[in-house]
């Protein structure tokens, strides 16, 4: 098996101890991307989609650092059961294909199941280059393939992150076509630009000045993970 292929599989009951083994070992997974799952009936399932922002970097947030372990730590601690499969890939995009070749809509593909009951998209600030006129067709291409997939799921739709309070203009017409495209899907659109995430903030981000180290995938966990129980109906 590849460093590609291998997924690591569990769910929020289970995290915990992952999440104690893997400090003792020093795992972390590939910045590549990962899935955390186990299918099961009691579960509420959902979907993430994300770039680096979520797979994690030499900057921090690498196997049980990054926000999406430690958002379903954050759910598990009040009693919800998550059943989550995570698709992303560094330098990913809606129209830019990633470090392995990969689109948004490709990872939605892999990581969107029929009974899924939410999916989550989370950003892209890799998409600057796209041509703006055709990046609409891009992110409604994902969007619907993952209504295909996912008929019954409520979509949240995360846009790209910035850590400095001065975007470059493309990231603010990339974000305000993802917003008009989740609009047009009834998916609830958060902004973190607008929000500020990160402003203010540089303990949060890496010496490169773009990746969050482990405190900022900490900081997004606690941000996310309210928004994503916000959406669900969740069993306790």
């Amino acid at each position: 098996m590849t460093r590609r292929e291998r997924l690591l599989r569990v769910t929020t009951a289970g995290l915990s101890a992952v999440v104690v083994l893997a400090g003792i070992l020093g795992y972390s997974t590939p910045s590549f991307g990962y899935a955390l799952t186990t299918r099961g009936s009691e579960f509420t399932r959902i979907a993430v989609i994300g770039d680096s922002y979520t797979t994690g970097t030499d900057e921090g947030g690498q196997g049980p650092q990054s926000w999406t372990s430690r958002a379903w730590l954050l759910l598990a601690g009040q009693g919800a059961r998550v059943d989550a499969d995570v698709a992303a890939e560094g330098g990913a995009g809606y129209g830019i294909r990633g470090n392995h070749g990969s689109l948004f809509e490709d990872l939605t593909v892999r990581a969107v199941d029929r009974d899924d009951a939410l999916v989550v998209f989370f950003g892209s600030r890799n998409d600057q280059p796209v041509d703006l006129h055709q990046y609409p067709m891009l992110v409604g291409d994902t969007f619907q393939a993952a209504r295909r997939m996912a008929p019954r799921a409520k979509f949240l739709v995360i846009g790209p992150p910035w850590p400095t309070a001065d975007p470059p203009r493309e990231v603010f017409a990339l974000r305000d076509i993802v917003r008009a495209q989740a609009k047009s899907v009834g998916a609830v659109f958060i902004d973190p630009i607008a929000e500020g995430w990160f402003v203010g903030r540089p303990d949060l981000i890496g010496p490169d000045g773009v990746h969050p180290t482990d405190a900022g995938h900490a900081y997004m966990a606690e941000k996310i993970a309210p928004l994503i129980r916000s959406q669900l109906t969740i069993p306790l």
